[in-house]
C-alpha cells in the first residue's frame, strides 16, 4: 500500500511539475506578446508626436511669411503715404513762394 501512495505522490508531484512548466511558457509568451504591444504603441505614439510637431513647424512657418509679408505690406504702404505727403509739403512750400513773390512784386 505503501508502495501506491508514493507513486501516487511521485506521479502528482510530476503532473503540477509539467503544469508548472506549461504555465511558464504560456507566461512567458503572453510577456513577449505584451512587450511587442507595448513597443508597438510606443512607436505609434513617437509617429504621431513627429507628425504633431511637423505640423506645428509647418504653422509656424506659414505665421512667419504672413507676418513678413503683412510688414513689406505695411512699409510699402508708409512708403507711399510719405511719398505722397512730401509731394504735398513740396507743392505748398512751392503755393507759399509764389504767394510771397507775389506780394512781394504787388508791393
Amino acid at each position: 500500500m505503501r508502495k501506491i501512495v508514493l507513486a501516487a505522490a511521485v506521479a502528482t508531484s510530476a503532473l503540477g511539475l509539467a503544469a508548472c512548466g506549461e504555465t511558464a511558457d504560456a507566461v512567458a509568451e503572453t510577456g513577449d506578446a505584451m512587450a511587442a504591444d507595448a513597443e508597438s504603441i510606443a512607436e505609434d505614439a513617437t509617429a504621431t508626436a513627429g507628425e504633431a510637431v511637423d505640423g506645428a513647424a509647418e504653422t509656424v512657418e506659414g505665421a512667419a511669411d504672413a507676418t513678413v509679408n503683412a510688414a513689406e505690406g505695411a512699409a510699402d504702404a508708409t512708403a507711399d503715404a510719405a511719398g505722397d505727403a512730401a509731394e504735398g509739403v513740396a507743392n505748398a512750400a512751392e503755393a507759399a513762394a509764389a504767394e510771397a513773390e507775389a506780394m512781394v512784386d504787388g508791393e
